[in-house]
């Protein structure tokens, strides 16, 4: 094989989707770098490690095909990055930044690395915007805030895609206005894909929508890219062009997925459930980008998408995304068995940001005590409800039964509300409505 400048033929094994090459010299970590096959085929490559002389790269289409004889590697010189514009408003992508719509690629009038920085703690800017999602959990009881970081964490079979997707469509500010989505899915099926592309298109929002798609038929190495560029695009929207962005990211599991499948191939060390040690740091590089900064235009919204595996909230990847992140929307299998939509639980939710985003001039004075009325009334209606399995109906005493009929008519006419969309101040209404059922003496939580 004849080789040009800066090419070298030195592939000594190929593992999984990473390939080990001597020789390099003067490559950097994180640098792209283009693998040559025998028959003229190119793919595209990025340092992991480097080690004396030997560096590890992982090829991002896949090894299959490349022969450590009749192949070469040539560095970029460079990281990974992408081109950007306002053109890429109404877009989609492949997972790699590739358009996917038939259209043309776009011009761009900057390139940024999509590693990007956490923001520093010293420039972020404290949330005090009120996000009005429509939905009474969560704008009642977990509350979103304007740059912050609110995971949904879902089972399979659970209809997390069309909730959050719910959340893009009605989401208001009490400035009016507009947000800007960003979409990042990796490992998703084709079904959800057009899902995706049939709700944005029939909402009217796809003008202002950017989408990245890795499907699940897609090579899993490059569900490593896919979030991240998904947030510099979000970043260049916000920070550069004053936009309020919301950014969608689902599903992190198949993110941790191909970051334990890498982790196994470079032989490391495996932590918790055979997931990287460095797990952690990793999802806190993707998850501390969101946020406002002080004296810059825009901010960045996540609501990313996490599929507990057998429902296990202490999974590895739900329990260090709650770690990181400012609270979680669960959803529950129970609810959803009764055809109740939204199926959130609000008693395992939270939002750290709460009380920045309600009160007086943004919700209503009393949204505080509300929220703590509701929440403790249906805990102990819960309670008695297990009560009930054991003792039976008959033996419970009427204030027993005044909060098993709470713990309904909550289910039935609060969190269960279908598609449709509410305000605040209806939310806070019904909730004082069905707050009636239980006895004055037992609404402690009220002024």
């Amino acid at each position: 094989m004849k080789l040009t400048k800066n090419q070298y033929a030195t592939i000594k094994k190929v593992t999984g989707p990473l390939i080990f090459v001597e020789g390099l010299k003067g490559v950097s970590f994180s640098e792209l770098c283009t693998i040559k096959l025998r028959d003229g085929e190119t793919r595209l490559g990025q340092v992991l490690k480097l080690h004396d002389d030997q560096a590890v790269i992982q090829v991002l289409e896949g090894t299959s095909g490349i022969d450590i004889k009749d192949s070469s590697v040539t560095p970029h010189g460079e990281v990974a990055k992408i081109g950007l514009s306002e053109d890429v408003l109404g877009r989609v992508f492949n997972g790699m930044g590739k358009p996917i719509d038939g259209l043309p690629p776009i011009l761009p009038t900057v390139r940024m690395d999509i590693n990007g920085s956490p923001i520093n703690p010293v420039a972020r800017e404290r949330p005090f915007n009120f996000i009005e999602t429509g939905i009474s959990a969560i704008d009642g009881l977990n509350t979103l805030v304007r740059g912050q970081k609110l995971p949904v964490f879902s089972t399979a079979g659970l209809p997390a895609n069309k909730l959050v997707m719910q959340i893009l469509k009605n989401s208001r500010v009490p400035d009016d206005e507009e947000f800007y989505i960003v979409l990042g899915a990796m490992g998703i099926t084709s079904r959800e894909a057009f899902f995706f592309a049939d709700e944005l298109e029939a909402s009217g929002m796809k003008h202002r929508t950017v989408s990245y798609i890795n499907l699940a038929s897609d090579p899993a190495v490059e569900r490593l890219f896919t979030p991240r560029i998904a947030l510099t695009t979000s970043e260049y929207l916000a920070f550069e062009k004053g936009c309020h962005v919301l950014l969608l990211i689902t599903d992190m599991t198949a993110y941790c997925e191909a970051l334990r499948e890498i982790a196994g191939a470079r032989e490391e060390i495996p932590g918790r459930r055979g997931y990287p040690g460095y797990m952690y740091t990793d999802l806190a590089t993707i998850y501390e980008r969101a946020g406002i900064i002080k004296d810059r235009p825009g901010s960045v919204t996540i609501v990313p998408v996490i599929t507990m595996p057998d429902g296990d909230i202490t999974h590895p990847i739900s329990d260090l995304t709650g770690y990181i992140t400012e609270g979680q929307i669960v959803l529950d299998k129970s609810l959803h068995r009764k055809h109740y939509y939204p199926p959130i639980n609000v008693l395992p939710s939270l939002s750290r940001l709460m009380n920045l985003g309600i009160g007086k001039d943004k919700t209503m004075d009393d949204h505080r005590m509300i929220s703590n009325q509701l929440y403790a009334s249906y805990a102990k209606g819960v309670d008695v409800r297990r009560l009930v399995t054991l003792v039976g109906e008959e033996g419970l005493t009427a204030l027993d039964n005044s909060y098993l009929k709470f713990a309904e008519r909550f289910e039935e006419e609060f969190i269960a509300q279908g598609s449709g969309r509410r305000t605040i101040e209806e939310t806070l209404r019904l909730a004082k409505d069905i707050l009636a059922v239980l006895p004055e003496e037992e609404l402690t939580r009220l002024t």
